[in-house]
This record gives C-alpha cells, sequence and structure tokens, in this order.
C-alpha cells in the first residue's frame, strides 16, 4: 500500500501567507501540515510515500527529503502545470503498482478513517463527509454500497453526503484520468474520471468519515486545524522555566526556550525552540508559538498560530490571528479580534471580502510585515508581506 499526497498547489486563497512557501508547508502545531497528513499515514503502517510538488517545491523536497527521518520512503514526482486533482494523480503513476491512499496534503485526517478505507476491495472508493452546506462541495449520491452520481458544487444538492478528498484506488483509475477531458474550470478533475467509472458499471465504493477531518482552504481554517492538533499534546519541557512562572494544563516547551518570571501559560499551547517568554506575559490556550521567537512584557496572545522569528513588543495584544515569519510587533500593538456588533467578520480572499462566518478573528500577517509603536489593527484585517505601519495607525478592512 502505497500513499499519493497531492501537493503541488500555491494556495491562493491562502495568501499572504503562501506567498514565499506552498499551503502544505504552513505551519499547525509547529509543523507543516503536510507532515500531519504523512504521519496519519504511518499509524496505519503505510510507509511508501509518492508526494506530487509544483509550487516552491524546493522547500517540501529539502524538509522531507528521502523521508529516512520518518523511517519511511518518500518519492518526489513534479506536476509541471496545476491542471486539476486528475492530472496530479496521472503524475504519479510511474511509482504506483498497486493500490494506493489518494489524500490532499492541506488536510487534517484521523488515522482511524485510513484504517477503515484501505480494507475495501473496490477499484476506487471515495471517502464522504455528511455536512450542512453541500453546495460548496462535490455531492455524492449513493445506493446500497456504492456510489451512483458526483455532482460538484450544485446549486440545489440532492443530498447532504461530500467528497471528502480521501481516496483509495487501484491502477484502473489511470486509464481512466486519461481519458478524462477539461472541466468547466478548465481542469482534470478527478471526480470525472470517477463519474465515467460509475458510467461504465464499475462498482466505485464509498466511505463515511465520522472522526477528525478539516480542509485547511482559508487562513482562518489555520486556527481551527491547530485547535484540534493541539488537543492532543503531551507536556513536555526541554527547555527552562523560571520559578515565578506558571503553567497550567498540555505544554511544549522547546529546546534552548526560556520561559521567564510571571509569564502565565495555559494549555494546550506548544512553544518552539530558543524562545524568549516574558516576563510577565499571558499566553492562552490553542497557541502554537514557533522557533526563535520573542514575547515580551506585558503581552497577550490567545488561540494564535505565530510563525518562527516574530517578535512581539510588550504591551502588545493578539487574538485568534496567523502571523507570518520575521515579523515584528511595535511596542503597544493591539489586535481586535471581535466584532462588537455580534456580526460574523468579513475578510480578504484574492483581492476579495468574503463572509468568514466566525465571530472572532484577528489579523492574517504575511511575513516580515512590522507594526509602529501603538498601532491598532481591526477584526479580518489582512496585511501583505513586508508591509509596515506607523506610530499610532489604525488598519481597517
Amino acid at each position: 500500500m502505497k500513499a499519493v499526497i497531492l501537493a503541488a498547489g500555491e494556495g491562493t486563497r491562502m495568501r499572504p501567507l503562501t506567498a514565499a512557501r506552498p499551503k502544505v508547508m504552513l505551519p499547525l502545531a509547529n509543523r507543516p501540515m503536510l507532515e500531519h497528513v504523512i504521519e496519519a499515514c504511518i499509524k496505519v503502517g503505510i510507509k511508501d510515500f509518492v508526494v506530487v510538488t509544483g509550487y516552491k517545491e524546493e522547500t517540501i523536497r529539502d524538509y522531507f527529503g528521502d523521508g529516512k527521518r520518518w523511517g519511511i520512503h518518500i518519492d518526489h514526482v513534479t506536476q509541471e502545470k496545476q491542471l486539476g486533482t486528475a492530472n496530479a494523480i496521472g503524475c504519479a503513476r510511474e511509482y504506483v503498482n498497486g493500490r494506493f491512499v489518494q489524500l490532499n496534503g492541506d488536510m487534517l485526517v484521523d488515522p482511524t478513517h485510513l484504517e477503515k478505507l484501505i480494507q475495501h476491495n473496490e477499484p476506487a472508493v471515495i471517502s464522504v463527509k455528511a455536512v450542512e452546506n453541500p453546495s460548496e462541495f462535490g455531492v455524492i449520491v449513493t445506493e446500497a454500497d456504492k456510489v451512483v452520481r458526483i455532482i460538484e458544487k450544485p446549486l440545489d444538492p440532492p443530498v447532504k453526503t461530500v467528497n471528502a478528498g480521501i481516496y483509495l484506488f487501484d491502477t484502473t483509475i489511470f486509464e481512466y484520468i486519461d481519458r478524462t477531458a477539461l472541466s468547466p474550470r478548465n481542469e482534470y478533475e478527478i471526480t470525472d474520471s470517477m463519474q465515467m467509472m460509475v458510467n461504465d458499471g464499475i462498482h466505485v465504493g464509498f466511505e463515511p468519515l465520522t472522526h477528525v477531518w478539516l480542509d485547511v482552504g482559508r487562513p482562518w481554517d489555520m486556527l481551527d486545524a491547530n485547535k484540534a492538533l493541539l488537543e492532543k499534546i503531551k507536556p513536555k519541557c526541554e527547555g527552562t522555566v523560571e520559578p515565578m512562572a506558571t503553567l497550567h494544563g498540555d505544554v511544549i516547551i522547546g529546546e534552548g526556550t526560556i520561559v521567564r518570571n510571571g509569564a502565565y501559560i495555559i494549555g494546550p499551547v506548544v512553544i518552539g525552540k530558543n524562545c524568549d517568554i516574558g516576563p510577565n506575559c499571558f499566553i492562552r490556550p490553542s497557541t502554537s508559538i514557533g522557533n526563535n521567537v520573542h514575547i515580551g512584557n506585558g503581552v497577550e496572545v490567545k488561540n494564535c498560530v505565530i510563525m518562527d522569528y516574530t517578535k512581539i513588543g510588550h504591551l502588545t495584544y493578539i487574538g485568534d490571528s496567523v502571523v507570518g515569519y520575521g515579523c515584528n510587533f511595535g511596542a503597544g500593538t493591539k489586535v481586535a479580534n471581535l466584532r462588537h456588533d455580534g456580526k460574523s467578520i468579513k475578510s480578504i480572499i484574492k483581492g476579495k471580502r468574503v463572509d468568514t462566518g466566525r465571530r472572532k478573528l484577528g489579523v492574517i500577517m504575511g511575513d516580515d510585515v512590522h507594526t509602529g509603536i501603538n498601532t491598532s489593527i481591526n477584526v479580518g484585517v489582512v496585511i501583505e508581506n513586508g508591509s509596515g505601519t506607523r506610530p499610532g495607525e489604525v488598519l481597517m478592512q
């Protein structure tokens, strides 16, 4: 059994976070989300992987190499142009000679589901999930133990069962990939390939997904995924905690990190290597702090993803935010994270305002952003890489 993991896309909806790296290399609980996918597969005994790369693929290849660090083997194959899921899976055909699991590198999946999936014997099996908003997904119509129809994002969905983007295939799929035509989105869609299999009378099975499944498609989805992963951590301290610091719950502290007196940390929280935390700061649950991060005096951080080499100056507040690499918060920077009128927060994706559906969301900050002292940032603001603010500036969306 092999796993083919698609990791070729940029993740344009995740901009500016993906300006310097592919989406699958964004950190969740201080490790790339692709690593969490690989580890879920390892837990069910899969040791051979094909990772399909494309956008800024060197970051993936440099980090994972041939997989020896995890006791596995990884083949990397390039998708020259991002022409859809069928095209991406087709790139792996030379590395596959039997059944294989196919996953996307930007999702969280429970190993329990993979264990059930690989028990199937059909030529193709699709993972399905019941959701309240099926029109945003590919809808899967089933009958008895097989799939009878796949409908991409219908306006009036006949059922609430959707495609979870996790499959089991044998090599029959490649024949149908070769026959797949361009979709209206100008891509070769694996769901079109599978619909042809159904039309030809091939038994396409399905496996309901009842465990954790999170598709990280938008920047704020990282907060949900990060929280889900942190809920599973076990406390560990490889750094130094001064005697007047307080740690509650499950907290991981990396090698070379110092937590200074007066720091108050409520887990689950993970803090990376060589960080300087405090004194007198408050780190609240569901926060991951990368390597070489400085959090100063009087800082409060809550439910955030803070990436490597970021510095958060004293008297700063950040909540429900995703902060890129190498940012610097001037003293007294405040990030609003709750609309006071009770409505859901809007943010920007690909230049358009979208409803996040969230009542709490702070800032989405790219890499190397610097804020002047006493900067105020309103809810849902997106800040591009390399930007800066003046002292006392107010940022509105």
